[in-house]
């Protein structure tokens, strides 16, 4: 006596595949998490020093489009939890702010001058693209 259901097989469960070791970490990972760590602290800083909004909000943006496109690239989603950003209570005055943007540009500027420069052809585009970005982003926050 068969059982309704009873008879779905077992190929689409993960009994045979529990041997399987979980992909590598890609190598454009920490490039993505940065962009969104970018991302964050450019928020953080709009939120504090409102006037400056206009000015970060831009770039927030185009570190969020980055992200995007490096995760598009890897081919998985981002790892679960954001990334931790500072609240306006502790965020510095609008001269600091900037200052420290414009140094964590630099840093992000040279990490992807890195990734490209070490990256295949199909993806050595993308990363020069992103570490075009960063250094004109240094330029506007002077």
């Amino acid at each position: 006596m068969a059982l309704g259901g009873a008879t779905v097989p077992l190929t689409g469960c993960d009994l045979f595949d529990r041997d399987k070791e979980p992909p590598a970490p890609d190598a454009l990972e920490p490039l993505a998490a940065e962009a969104l760590a970018l991302e964050a602290r450019y928020r953080a800083a709009a939120t504090a020093a409102p006037a400056l909004a206009g000015q970060l909000t831009p770039i927030a943006d185009a570190h969020r489009a980055h992200a995007e496109e490096l995760r598009r690239v890897i081919g998985r989603p981002a790892p679960s939890g954001a990334p931790a950003s500072a609240g306006a209570a502790s965020a510095p005055a609008p001269d600091a702010a900037l200052t420290e943007l414009r140094r964590a540009e630099q840093e992000g500027r040279t990490n992807a001058a890195r990734a490209c420069a070490a990256a295949p052809a199909e993806r050595a585009a993308l990363l020069g693209s992103i570490a075009a970005a960063r250094a004109t982003h240094v330029e506007a926050l002077k």
